[in-house]
């Protein structure tokens, strides 16, 4: 092969160069639209865990209001033995799944309700309408703090992935790319 044919070092470098050029700016981009799309859920669960704080209040008063006129209505100082007693197996059951956001997984948990008859859980003479209205006021707190818990489990995760995601964005954009 004579000279022109070959190649010159310098060429073969530019191409590398531009190639690479390339994949960083196009990694640049992809990084980018992914720190975005995180950055929307993660203000959105901000949105959805300010309003689950403000019901999860509303809750917790009406359930503890709930147990006060249990309380008086039954007559009963302590009802809390009872009720324990009473209770076989739990009804009230959490299971977990996992979300994929832009490639991050996301724990997400979910209420599920197994069981019997409320009422039949206490045999008391008066007041059993308001145990079955009590153990409601204080399952739907309940619920409502396990969404509360999976909202925020997915907020920290996406915090911590955002601020690694934008960290590889701004090495890409003002490091990477301007040496080459």
């Amino acid at each position: 092969m004579s000279a022109q044919q070959r190649p010159f070092p310098t060429r073969m470098a530019l191409n590398v160069t531009k190639v690479r050029l390339g994949g960083a700016q196009k990694g640049h981009s992809l990084l980018k639209r992914k720190s975005d799309a995180l950055t929307v859920r993660f203000r959105s669960i901000l949105q959805r865990i300010k309003d689950c704080k403000i019901a999860m209040g509303r809750l917790l008063r009406d359930a503890n209001m709930s147990m006060a006129e249990l309380h008086f209505v039954s007559g009963q100082a302590n009802l809390d033995y009872a009720i324990r007693e009473a209770a076989q197996l739990a009804q009230f059951r959490v299971r977990a799944r996992v979300e994929n956001v832009a490639g991050v997984l996301l724990p997400s948990f979910e209420v599920h309700l197994e069981g019997s008859n409320p009422c039949e859980l206490v045999a008391l003479g008066r007041g059993g309408q308001q145990v079955h209205r009590c153990k409601e006021q204080f399952g739907k707190a309940l619920s409502e703090l396990v969404q509360l818990a999976s909202l925020q489990t997915a907020f920290f995760l996406l915090d911590e992935t955002i601020r690694v995601t934008n960290r590889r964005v701004n090495a890409l954009e003002h490091v990477a790319i301007p040496r080459m």
